[in-house]
């Protein structure tokens, strides 16, 4: 089977283009640099010919209100006009768990927006919720940084790592198209805060962590129900200790 992944040279698209083709399938990793543009259109209809399955891995470079809609938006009506062309029989696409909750967020705004666009192409699909990456840890605790103090909500998440990401991305692409969202998180529940506290620690950062409610989490104030999954989902296997260990000894 061909399929193509867009954003199929990032964190999570090159580890599920390894995945499919270690399953015996074409797969095309489909990014700027390889020339396919879902902004511009270059190199879209080259790419999806003779593809059935598509997923949509790509990020917006920016966290722009304004860009980060406009990304959306125009990535994913370009992307899904050329998949309409070249027949393609299932769209999958990764978005986040609670994208619907947390709407004060420019960038979830813009996360729905390309939902809606999947849900009304007419083109069978599966969008995946994902709690959040465990590698984004970091820039989690960079968004709440102010001088030696990263002020975060005590809220609860989910965390996944994204070696589980990318095995249930593969699961997907070769599965029948679900026409509805499915979800997927790490195996173990902690509050966003302690959680960075642990990462902080483990890292031997000096930085220390407020729990502070009103925090905001890329723009949205955060509840227990905002980032977590209420719905059966896929749970991944890797644990917090042992994405770390396993992290920690490839930077060594």
């Amino acid at each position: 089977m061909k399929i193509v992944v867009i954003g199929g040279t990032g964190l999570v698209g090159s580890k599920t283009v390894e995945r499919l083709r270690k399953r015996g399938h074409e797969v095309i990793a489909a990014s700027p640099n390889s020339g396919v543009n879902t902004i511009t259109g270059e190199g879209l209809a080259e790419a999806l010919a003779g593809a059935q399955v598509v997923l949509d891995l790509a990020n917006s470079p920016s966290f722009e209100d304004k860009a980060v809609l406009e990304f959306f938006e125009t990535s994913g009506r370009n992307l899904l006009a050329a998949e309409k062309v070249a027949g393609v029989k299932h769209h999958v696409a990764l978005s986040v768990v609670g994208t619907e909750r947390l709407q004060e967020s420019g960038y979830f705004r813009g996360k729905l927006a390309q939902e809606k666009l999947i849900r009304t192409s007419g083109i069978p699909y599966t969008i995946v919720h994902s709690t959040q990456f465990m590698e984004f840890l970091n820039g989690i605790a960079q968004s709440g940084t102010v001088g030696q103090t990263v002020r975060l909500s005590p809220a609860y998440v989910q965390p996944i790592a994204s070696d589980d990401v990318a095995d249930a991305m593969a699961d997907v692409a070769l599965s029948a198209p679900a026409n509805k969202t499915i979800e997927i998180s790490g195996p173990e529940r902690a509050r966003l805060s302690d959680l960075v506290a642990r990462y902080l620690k483990a890292m031997k950062d000096p930085r220390t962590v407020e729990a502070d409610a009103e925090a905001r989490y890329f723009g949205a104030r955060l509840n227990d129900q905002s980032l977590v999954s209420n719905d059966n989902p896929r749970l991944g296997t890797i644990t917090f200790e042992e994405w770390f260990a396993k992290s920690a000894s490839r930077s060594d």
